[in-house]
């Protein structure tokens, strides 16, 4: 059996055109959006998501220094400075200097922090919940998992 080759050039489809509304950071920005229109309807404007973070892990690890923390929130130096500052002069977080090393700033959650940590952690559920809510149980772990994979 003979089989004959085509000789002619195969042609590239076309690239499919750019759209906006299909692009990855278009769609993750406005599911950020939306995460965040949920997260201030559930919390008020009493925190912020990064404030949020900041006192969650502080619950977590205990007083770490700031720059620690700004690691385990995934914040940059700057951002996790704002974010203690005010913070702190809410009353939620108590700075010091570490007595090992006084260059490096310690912080920790106040009595107030603890609380606040406490009575919100039911809403942030709530929040987790109705962001995921259009999504059935498998698509969530699909979801999360992807998520995690991209970071």
């Amino acid at each position: 059996m003979n089989k004959t080759v085509s000789l002619k050039p195969r042609r590239k489809s076309a690239p499919k055109p750019y759209v906006l509304e299909e692009q990855i950071g278009f769609l993750l920005r406005q599911v950020s959006q939306r995460h965040a229109a949920i997260f201030a309807e559930h919390i008020g404007s009493n925190l912020t998501p990064t404030q949020w973070a900041a006192l969650v892990k502080l619950a977590e690890a205990g007083p770490c220094s700031q720059n620690q923390l700004g690691r385990l929130t995934a914040m940059d130096v700057a951002t996790i400075k704002g974010v203690i500052d005010r913070l702190t002069a809410r009353g939620l977080t108590e700075t010091s200097a570490d007595p090992e090393d006084g260059r490096r700033l310690m912080v920790a959650l106040t009595r107030a922090g603890q609380v606040t940590v406490e009575k919100t952690f039911p809403l942030a559920a709530e929040i987790t919940e109705e962001t995921l809510a259009p999504l059935k149980a498998k698509e969530r772990e699909a979801l999360l998992a992807l998520l995690t994979k991209l970071m």
